[in-house]
């Protein structure tokens, strides 16, 4: 990356109707630029709130103390920050937990307890392993539960294969590339047809069998990726509930194929500590012309625990964090108020988002704008105008302050139409506030790193989140700085096609205050 201290970046005049000294914005963005690339705390913030606090579970003790350090990192910085509660939550700490497999041999294997699983006793549970047939009645599955009792159930659909389809599109034959596809496609439907037949879902199994009396249950919930599982909830009360990989959980079912009964103990340390409170962590820069208009940098600092929650939100949370940062050093008398949110709880449902449009109602026909990320490490590649009919306007204004070659790949999209959902910019576009998802190049993160026990430091690819600093700090002076209040009139929506009627605009939702007990 070129040296910025030594390079003026805007040569050209803008092609707006700004009114602020085009020397003074010239001088800003290059003190932006020059802070971003030549001084980043992105690396040290990552290994303090990744490596040293680790994955943020809604409740948990990490993550009241990813809130404390978060409010404590931006009073250094001079910015006034807070915890806002806004409910609680079931509080579970993860411990260790060890899986092996006793017999017909010994074996370590490779998995982990999922959030929220009650713990073992001390001595751990050890039990015969039997796997869920497919069924062709809810009869034949009634007749058939009751033999859970006192065994590991296996509960995931068996995977043949473990290498991903690029792979095996690589390097197969075509014939055996789609012979491939059509087995795993027959397998997967007949499956799925079972559990439909019995009225059962992944949700609702784990209770089913845990009330027949299993001894715990064994999921692996292949991400179709080399060696990396999705890491969810348990949804159980009594029994354990662990994540086998793919190679290991394969092992098991062939065992059992082949007449074979294996034996497993499982080991799981966890701790249920009751209910918790949970917050919103808010660091602000107070404008100084125009206070009670606000630009919100928005990103979730909760996260699944498989991994370290590194790429989902770590790398929005530290982003917004260094924005927020910079910002405060380069331009530390913003015209409007500058906002950081940091959310709870949006992997459950967007609850801590929207708990602060509720709680801040009064804020929301005054938000200039609000840049949200949530989905990865990239750079940023595409922003939506989410139904705002004069987002060309005012966003173009601010990108093309931009140097062109943070923007010369970002693809825009306008007027767009609004997000329901998704993540936390979805909570104040059905509030009618301008809400941007900035969305990134995906770095594979579907597959390998969005919810699973892959998501850690070493995915960060820390050039593309500087130049996402970069870009969402200048977004952020010009909106603070432009002398227009943006628009917030939406598009008229079109027709549904499933429905035939015109699509409605999201509507603005209370969070779940008080969770993780059913």
């Amino acid at each position: 990356m070129k040296n910025y201290s030594k390079i003026m970046l805007i040569s050209a005049a803008l092609s707006c109707s700004f009114t602020w000294s085009q020397t003074t914005r010239e001088t800003t963005i290059n003190s932006i630029m020059t802070e971003t690339y030549n001084d980043s705390q992105l690396e040290r913030l990552a290994y303090e709130l990744l490596d040293g606090i680790g994955p943020r579970l809604v409740g948990s003790p990490k993550m009241q103390q990813s809130h404390d350090w978060a409010v404590n990192q931006f009073k250094k910085w001079g910015i006034e920050a807070r915890n806002e509660q806004w409910g609680e939550w079931k509080s579970w700490e993860r411990g260790t937990s060890n899986i092996e497999m006793v017999y017909p041999y010994a074996k370590s294997l490779e998995g982990m307890q999922l959030a929220f699983s009650p713990a073992t006793p001390s001595k751990g549970v050890t039990a015969d392993v039997v796997m869920l047939p497919e069924f062709s009645s809810k009869e034949e599955f009634n007749s058939w539960l009751p033999k859970v009792k006192g065994k590991l159930v296996m509960v995931s659909q068996y995977q043949p294969s473990g290498r991903p389809d690029y792979n095996w599109k690589e390097f197969a034959t075509p014939e055996s590339y789609e012979k491939m596809r059509k087995e795993a496609s027959t397998a997967s439907e007949r499956w799925q047809n079972s559990m439909k037949i019995i009225g059962e879902t992944s949700r609702t199994m784990n209770k089913k069998l845990e009330d027949a009396g299993a001894a715990g249950i064994i999921s692996s919930n292949w991400s179709r990726g080399f060696g990396v599982n999705k890491i969810f909830s348990a949804g159980t009360k009594k029994i354990p509930v662990i994540d086998v990989s793919l190679e290991d959980y394969g092992q098991l079912f062939r065992m059992i194929q082949h007449g074979t009964t294996p034996k497993v103990k499982i080991q799981a340390n966890s701790k249920d500590r009751g209910m918790a409170p949970t917050f919103n962590t808010v660091a602000e820069i107070k404008g100084t012309e125009k206070p009670d208009e606000y630009i919100i940098l928005s990103a979730h600092l909760d996260s699944w625990d498989g991994g370290t929650g590194a790429t989902d939100n770590g790398t929005g949370t530290i982003t917004m964090m260094e924005v927020a940062r910079i910002l405060k050093k380069v331009y530390p008398n913003p015209k409007r108020t500058i906002v950081v949110g940091l959310w709870g709880s949006e992997e459950q449902g967007l609850n801590g988002s929207r708990a602060y449009v509720s709680a801040h109602q009064d804020q929301m026909p005054k938000i200039q704008a609000l840049f949200n990320q949530d989905n990865g490490t990239g750079r940023v590649a595409n922003i939506s105008g989410q139904g705002f009919l004069h987002s060309y306007d005012y966003l173009n204004r601010w990108l093309n302050a931009v140097p062109k070659e943070l923007t010369r790949d970002i693809k825009t999209t306008f007027p767009g139409t609004p997000g329901a959902g998704g993540s936390d910019h979805a909570s104040f576009v059905a509030a009618g506030v301008p809400a941007f998802m900035l969305g990134s190049l995906n770095w594979s993160y579907g597959n390998y790193t969005w919810h699973t026990n892959r998501d850690t430091y070493d995915k960060i690819v820390f050039d593309d989140v500087k130049s996402n600093v970069a870009l969402i700090a200048i977004l952020t002076y010009m909106a603070s700085e432009d002398p227009e209040k943006s628009s917030g009139e939406k598009i008229n929506l079109p027709v549904d096609e499933r429905t035939g009627q015109p699509m409605k605009w999201p509507e603005v939702r209370e969070p779940t205050r008080k969770g993780g007990l059913e």
